[in-house]
């Protein structure tokens, strides 16, 4: 059975960071323990109706994408149980499926996104500019439309509360340093071309996705937080692709469209949902990891 957890409270860990859904606890030995959450944001606003199992929907996708890549480049997981450094008293099986002990990593300073088609910010972007991030597209593309190649499109990392913002390249050198931005670029581009065509084979388009990268002791890079997950990422169903509008996604699109039918300025507090949002949101999220991962929770 799926657990709800808004908030995490493990008595004697150190709260490191209480995020838009990820809260992170400190554990010492250069571990954190990480915790996805059912919090769900919408326009940067955390919601205050969780999305009941999210965490533990996005944590399972996450580990199988970390998994699926090892080879591809290292990642932040340890193996170590997460039981093993719950504090005494507090149900294990509350985080099982929604908690990892991860290594503590340096984090690389920009959000790292590559991008398969042509839509979001990238779209509004191109058609002002014919650009996205700095790089020249093609003229004539129409929304969602296929990119000739995938491309890397960083952004900076904002604050909760705030918005990211497209940088080009250059912006990323100078933030990360001309080598680590190299890395960065060239392996955020090498998991998306991997990831896009696994998910292919299943029916789903990957069209975006944001990656999360920090450097060990040695200064290796290191993939971390969470990957490939439909928080981070753009999925579509092939069989409702259609280029020129806005195919349906496996994310939170469901609560989007209805927060644009409110009178709400998209700012804090966040509007209540639904019952039948939250369990539309819910049965998304559970079949985008059904059909990517195999893995069922109902």
């Amino acid at each position: 059975m799926a657990t709800t957890l808004l908030s995490s409270e493990l008595p004697g860990l150190t709260l490191r960071h209480r995020g838009k859904v990820r809260d992170v606890f400190d554990l010492g030995n250069d571990k954190l323990l990480i915790v996805a959450t059912d919090r769900l944001s919408a326009f940067d606003v955390v919601l205050p109706d969780p999305i009941p199992g999210k965490g533990e929907m996005l944590c399972q996708i996450s580990n199988f994408w970390f998994d699926r890549t090892a080879a591809l480049l290292p990642n932040h997981l340890t193996g170590i149980d997460v039981a093993s450094v719950l504090p005494a008293g507090v149900d294990p099986a509350l985080y099982a499926r929604r908690a990892v002990v991860a290594k503590k990593l340096r984090p690389v300073p920009i959000e790292a996104i590559a991008r398969g088609y042509i839509i979001g910010s990238g779209w509004k972007d191109y058609q002002r500019t014919g650009r996205v991030s700095g790089i020249a597209l093609p003229g004539g593309l129409r929304q969602a439309e296929q990119l000739p190649e995938p491309i890397f499109t960083p952004s900076t990392k904002a604050a909760v509360g705030n918005h990211d913002e497209n940088i080009d390249f250059d912006t990323a050198v100078k933030l990360a340093g001309a080598d680590l931005a190299e890395q960065v670029r060239d392996a955020t581009l090498r998991l998306y071309k991997h990831a896009a065509a696994y998910a292919a084979e299943r029916g789903i388009l990957l069209a975006d996705t944001k990656f999360e990268f920090g450097t060990d002791e040695d200064g290796r890079l290191v993939v971390m937080d969470e990957m490939l997950t439909p928080d981070s990422s753009r999925y579509w169903p092939a069989d409702e692709y259609e280029v020129g509008s806005s195919p349906p996604s496996y994310d939170k699109q469901i609560v989007r469209d209805y927060l644009e039918t409110l009178d709400w300025d998209k700012t804090p507090p966040g509007p209540r949902l639904p019952a039948e949002v939250i369990e539309r949101t819910r049965a998304r999220y559970a079949e985008a990891l059904q059909k990517l991962a195999g893995i069922s929770i109902d």
